[in-house]
């Protein structure tokens, strides 16, 4: 099942897709800057929202693209994930030059916080976007926000950066998620652990052991999730 938004001259333009064997879908929802799908896991029967984004790529647009990831969100009562691109970088080591104005960036983080969301860390790449000049301009324009409910019943969810293979400007990026969902409680760190008279060798032991991971990034959550 597909819904979509058309481009406005070369820019903007969203297509969402889900597969109705593996999700039931409740309702879909536009803006000018996203598409909403409540969607069922059947095999879970987890409901959720997914909200893809393609944010203003115009200066004079981007308070009313903001305002819309507002309203969007912030009466939502279900889990979401929302992703795509948000034309807006999070802050000055999202961009490789010292061009940089901060004004977008501290109010979209302002937005973030205010919705309590967190971000999937990327793995695989630093940067998300490039100019075509000689000296390109690279920023990080795409990433994955997710609810702090949805976090919680996918603890274990990645982004991966792909390789190029379509004639775009933005780095594909892919989702993992852990299709068991949280099968745990929330870690919650005791003070009274300090007192033990084994916790830096606990800790050491765990944290210098042999760690999977296929990138940095990898290897530092698992590496985190063992020592919990």
């Amino acid at each position: 099942m597909w819904s979509w938004i058309y481009p406005k001259g070369h820019s903007g333009g969203i297509l969402l897709g889900i597969n109705p064997s593996i999700f039931d879908i409740g309702f879909i929802s536009q803006g000018d800057y996203h598409i909403k799908f409540r969607l069922r896991n059947k095999n879970a029967d987890f409901q959720w929202n997914l909200i893809a984004i393609y944010g203003a790529a115009q200066d004079d647009h981007k308070q009313s693209f903001l305002t819309e990831i507002v309203q969007c969100c912030q009466n939502e009562s279900l889990p979401f994930l929302m992703g795509g691109d948000f034309n807006i970088i999070g802050g000055p080591n999202e961009k490789n030059n010292d061009r940089y104005d901060d004004r977008w960036p501290s109010l979209f983080n302002v937005v973030i916080s205010s919705l309590d969301l967190r971000e999937i860390e990327l793995s695989g790449r630093k940067f998300t976007w490039a100019n075509s000049l000689s000296q390109p301009t690279f920023e990080r324009l795409d990433r994955v926000l997710v609810s702090t409910e949805w976090e919680f019943k996918f603890p274990r969810a990645t982004i991966q950066a792909l390789p190029h293979e379509i004639t775009s400007d933005h780095t594909p990026l892919l989702s993992f998620g852990d299709r068991r969902g949280a099968s745990q409680p929330i870690f919650r760190f005791e003070l009274g652990w300090l007192t033990r008279d084994d916790f830096q060798e606990v800790v050491e032991r765990s944290w210098t052991s042999v760690c999977e991971g296929n990138t940095a990034i990898d290897l530092w959550q698992n590496k985190i999730r063992r020592l919990r």
